[in-house]
């Protein structure tokens, strides 16, 4: 992605960070025609003209007032994972059988600290995901069964990460990733398929 595509995309999403904050976590699976809501005390599915609600069994959520949301992604299978804000735990929603699961996840760093995920997003073509935490200012790479963390070493600091949207370049095996906070948004370049660059990410 060239200088001035990365930025048109930080331009573009700094429009709708301020609204995206403000108004419930909604993510659109238009490939199956769901839409998925995060709500109080769980997920609500609306697909068609139908809708279902998930509650999420041992949710830890922490007010708005005082922490960014927690965040919500679709993965490979069509399946919703669901964040806390205050506990490195995952909640996987699957709707073909009504399924919710809870994942604990083990770090590979912080540990004993609560990291909860303020930002998550899955990365197709890396079949990872990758999550925020507001608090502690860090990037996560999450395996794709939920099992593992792998903090992403940074140049700076990610403050106040309250979501998280993914680019995929098109000229280089590079992962752009936009962070939307409470100020501006912050671009971030991680390569996680290049060995040499695998473990370092450049915020601008």
């Amino acid at each position: 992605m060239s200088t001035r595509n990365v930025k048109a995309l930080a331009v573009l999403l700094s429009f709708v960070a301020t609204a995206a904050l403000a108004e419930p976590r909604t993510v659109q699976d238009t490939q199956r025609n769901r839409t998925w809501t995060l709500e109080r005390n769980g997920v609500q599915l609306r697909e068609g003209t139908q809708k279902r609600r998930f509650e999420l069994p041992g949710w830890i959520n922490i007010s708005e007032d005082y922490e960014c949301r927690p965040d919500l992604a679709i993965d490979a299978q069509g399946a919703l994972v669901v964040t806390s804000n205050a506990v490195p735990i995952l909640w996987r929603v699957t709707p073909a059988n009504g399924q919710v699961t809870r994942h604990e996840l083990v770090l590979d760093a912080d540990a004993g600290k609560d990291v909860g995920f303020t930002g998550l997003t899955y990365a197709v073509d890396q079949g990872v995901f990758f999550a925020v935490s507001a608090t502690h200012g860090s990037l996560w790479r999450i395996d794709p069964l939920l099992r593992r963390a792998q903090q992403v070493p940074t140049s700076a600091a990610i403050r106040n990460g309250c979501g998280l949207a993914l680019e995929r370049t098109k000229t280089r095996r590079t992962v752009v990733l936009c962070v939307r906070g409470l100020a501006a948004p912050r671009l971030i370049e991680a390569c996680p398929e290049q060995a040499v660059d695998a473990d370092l990410a450049l915020i601008r």
